[in-house]
């Protein structure tokens, strides 16, 4: 199929209405999404459709489909010519619909006025039942985060049970994990050109179930999902092989036996090129909901509206974050000219008054960021490049962000760049200061700079046993940041105030801990109201020590409370003493 232009490019249908509009005659590719559909490079759905729609295929998207009633919604469109897509949204639906005390919440930020209910519990697999009753012969292609979070066997903090990949509970055909548009593209052109059925599952990024055992003699074997039912610690021991080969530049196959076949997970595409990188943000995007939601207020775009990610993947590698588990763990940053050009962009918005909300990332000064040497990089099974210590191989200098930085105010038009991302602060210092020359220039342009008064930073706690069970590095090192950022604002003569986020009832966390965090005579005078409770989400080793009791890295005993009346007060006994 010829690629498309994109001075012709349309935004994408979502209605019988707008597909009879454009002429067509057929579908290539169908997306359900839990979401609402939002034109915009931070929105996954929105991602894939560009992609593809740019290599000549005809995609519509259908948001947040009625699955109650007599289902027109997924009758509406008819059958695609070559597969159904189907997403959670952009975050898992279990994590969207309920606290960590396990309550419904009462708004969805990813929906028009922030209603809640429109998307089921367990969406991909909800939405994938139903288009394989519909359509028993229409292949179905699963991804996002709740798909690739979910690609093997995995605890459910919601049933408190652990659940099997969720191409079993699904049935649906294909998983793609991680960043799709690679293996999307791909596997659209390999459906559509009929290859063979071994020859597809060659391709990399994808997950799928086959019956009998796995014949691959290379491949990371894992044990099956109904051992881990029956032992807490085989779960343990299959988590700690995952996230291994999770972080490492040329994994194995991956095999889980489940029932009478086994889920496959091929190796992941190697971390996009920057110029890779620069195609999936080159795309035609409007940067603006879809216009069926005219005068609707969708607060997670009104989040990012202005924002521009400069980078995909992270290296932190904090246990309960899921993070590098679907974008990977090497940085693979986009050029400066791609950013700059998007910059220019957004001049041409609504509304825009010339401040940037968010340049950054999931850890913001992690751009252009790598191993020094690369050769290295292949043969390392770190899961983390900063825990326990820095990696001696790690380039931490902060030129290139910089430059960035002064090339995004050199922008007509460009008031101000803020960083609502996070920042790891052991990227610039250690236990001896600044970690090189550009450590400090960086700081303290970022205090002075690119925050709107308030520098938001994780700590995450005060007790070095738990920042030992959450990878996290010392509470002496936020110490230290302290007082680098009191002497940058006083001799400033600004008003600026630092920040610290915390978490609360992670495995490991005593309510003993809770109150030393709270009583921490560094954290005085400080705005504190920022903890939350722990969370165990799908695919983490918190998530993994909160059901297991044991660290999969060591397989040695951990203390986890589980009453939801203690966890509730771990919380509320730091607000108390504050």
């Amino acid at each position: 199929m010829p690629e498309m232009d994109s001075k012709q490019a349309y935004m994408i249908p979502t209605s019988v209405k707008e597909v009879n509009a454009l002429g067509w005659d057929y579908i290539d590719i169908i997306i359900f999404s839990g979401d609402a559909f939002v034109d915009h490079p931070s929105f996954g759905t929105a991602v894939i459709a560009r992609y593809l729609q740019k290599s000549g295929y005809r995609v519509a998207v259908v948001p947040q489909p009625n699955w109650r009633d007599d289902l027109r919604d997924f009758r509406k469109l008819g059958a695609p010519r070559l597969y159904f897509g189907v997403n959670a949204g952009a975050m898992d639906s279990m994590v969207n619909h309920y606290t960590a005390a396990k309550r419904l919440r009462s708004d969805d930020a990813y929906t028009p006025g922030g209603k809640a209910g429109q998307r089921p519990d367990y969406a991909v697999t909800v939405y994938t039942k139903i288009l394989k009753d519909i359509y028993p012969e229409i292949p179905v292609v699963i991804g996002g985060i709740e798909a690739s979070l979910r690609r093997l066997t995995h605890y459910d903090y919601w049933k408190d049970d652990l659940m099997p990949s969720v191409l079993v509970t699904s049935g649906a055909d294909w998983l793609c994990y991680g960043m799709g548009e690679r293996p999307m593209l791909e596997l659209t052109k390999a459906i559509e050109a009929g290859r063979n059925l071994s020859d597809i599952r060659k391709i990399p990024q994808l997950a799928f179930f086959m019956t009998g055992k796995s014949r691959d003699r290379d491949a990371l074997v894992l044990h099956s999902y109904e051992e881990c039912r029956r032992d807490r610690r085989a779960f343990a021991e299959n988590f700690h092989l995952i996230e291994t080969h999770a972080n490492m530049m040329h994994p194995a196959v991956i095999v889980e036996p489940v029932g009478d076949g086994h889920v496959r997970v091929n190796p992941p595409y190697p971390p996009a090129t920057q110029k890779e990188m620069d195609s999936f943000w080159d795309l035609p995007f409007t940067k603006q909901p879809h216009p069926r939601y005219r005068g609707k207020h969708i607060p997670a775009y009104e989040m990012i509206k202005y924002s521009i990610n400069t980078h995909r993947g992270c290296f932190g590698g904090c246990n309960f974050c899921t993070i590098a588990a679907h974008q990977g763990k090497f940085i693979q940053s986009r050029s400066e000219d791609s950013i700059i050009r998007e910059v220019e962009g957004l001049r041409g918005l609504p509304g825009f008054a010339g401040n940037i909300s968010d340049l950054g990332a999931p850890t913001a000064n992690m751009y252009g960021m790598g191993g020094k040497n690369l050769e290295l990089c292949g043969k390392c099974v770190r899961k983390s490049c900063l825990f326990p210590s820095p990696c001696a191989n790690l380039d931490r200098s902060h030129a290139r962000l910089l430059k960035l930085y002064a090339k995004v105010a050199a922008v007509k038009g460009i008031r101000h760049s803020y960083i609502g991302s996070g920042i790891r602060y052991d990227l610039f210092l250690d236990r001896d200061g600044y970690v090189d020359d550009t450590s400090y220039p960086y700081l303290k342009e970022l205090i002075l700079e690119h925050t709107s008064g308030r520098l938001k930073v994780a700590p995450e706690h005060t007790e070095d046993e738990v920042l030992k069970l959450m990878a996290k590095p010392s509470f002496r090192l936020f110490e230290r940041l302290r007082t680098e950022f009191d002497g940058i604002v006083r001799k400033s003569g600004k008003n600026c105030e630092l920040v610290p986020y915390f978490i609360s009832g992670h495995p490991g966390c005593t309510m003993k801990d809770m109150e030393k965090l709270s009583c921490n005579p560094s954290l005085k005078g400080l705005y504190m109201d920022q903890v939350q409770d722990f969370t165990p989400t799908p695919m983490t080793t918190s998530s993994v020590m909160f059901w297991t009791g044991l660290d999969p890295r060591t397989m040695k005993k951990v203390f986890v409370e589980r009453d939801m009346e203690r966890k509730r007060r771990q919380k509320s006994f730091f607000f108390k003493k504050k």
